[in-house]
C-alpha cells in the first residue's frame, strides 16, 4: 500500500507545504468551474480564474512553460466569456448555446494551427524542447496547448463543440501531468474527462429545450 502511495505521491515530498496546497486549492476551482461548465452556469467563469491564476503562478514556478501559456490564456479568455455570457441574444435573456457554422469550424482550424506554431516558437526559444527525459514530452504540450485554446475559445462563444475539445485534451492531459509529477493535477484532469463527456450531454439537452421553445 505504502509503494502504491509512494509511486502516485512521492515526487511532492521535494514541494513545499504552500505550493501542495495551492495546487489542490487550484484542482478544488478547477473542477467546480467544469462542473459550473455542465450546468450552463455563469460561476464557470469567476471559478476558472481564481484556478487558472494560481497554476499560472505555480506552473511560472515550475518553468512548464506550455502549461502557463494555456492558463494564462484561459484566465484572458474568461473574463471574455463572462463578457459573452452575459450578452443578450436575439428574443433571449443571454447568448444562446449554439452549434459551430462552418465560419466557426474555419477560425478554429486557423486557431489550432496557429497556437501549435506559436507555442512551437516559444518552446524553441527557451529552449525547452528536449529538456524533459522524455524528449516526446513538449510536443505532445504543444499540441494539447492548441487544443484546449481552441476548446476555451468556443467555450467563450458557447459552441457546444468545445466539449469535444475538452474530451481529446483531457484524456492526453491525465497521464501527461502524471508523467510530469503532478499527480493531483492528473487526477483533476480524470474529473473534467468525466464533466466533459456529462457536460455534452447536457448541452444537447439545452439545445434541444431551445429550438423547442423556438418554435413553440
Amino acid at each position: 500500500m505504502e509503494s502504491i502511495f509512494d509511486f502516485l505521491f512521492g515526487q511532492y515530498q521535494e514541494y513545499s507545504t504552500l505550493f501542495i496546497v495551492l495546487e489542490l486549492i487550484a484542482v478544488g476551482f478547477g473542477v467546480a468551474s467544469v462542473f459550473f461548465s455542465r450546468a450552463n452556469n455563469i460561476l464557470v467563469y469567476p471559478t476558472g480564474i481564481v484556478s487558472t491564476a494560481i497554476f499560472v503562478y505555480l506552473l511560472a514556478k515550475w518553468g512548464l512553460i506550455g502549461d502557463l501559456m494555456v492558463n494564462a490564456y484561459y484566465f484572458i479568455m474568461s473574463i471574455y466569456g463572462w463578457w459573452v455570457w452575459t450578452r443578450k441574444g436575439v428574443n433571449t435573456e443571454v447568448t444562446p448555446i449554439t452549434q459551430s457554422n462552418q465560419k466557426d469550424f474555419t477560425f478554429s482550424s486557423v486557431l489550432f494551427l496557429a497556437s501549435m506554431a506559436l507555442v512551437f516558437i516559444i518552446y524553441k526559444g527557451f529552449d525547452k524542447l528536449e529538456v524533459h527525459e522524455n524528449s516526446w514530452i513538449p510536443y505532445v504540450d504543444i499540441f494539447t496547448t492548441a487544443i484546449f485554446f481552441v476548446g476555451m475559445w468556443l467555450m467563450a462563444r458557447r459552441k457546444i463543440e468545445h466539449w469535444y475539445f475538452w474530451i481529446i485534451g483531457n484524456i492526453i492531459s491525465i497521464p501527461l501531468y502524471f508523467i510530469k509529477g503532478f499527480t493531483f493535477t492528473s487526477l483533476q484532469y480524470f474529473i473534467f474527462l468525466g464533466l466533459a463527456i456529462w457536460g455534452i450531454v447536457e448541452w444537447r439537452k439545452l439545445i434541444d429545450e431551445q429550438q423547442e421553445k423556438k418554435y413553440a
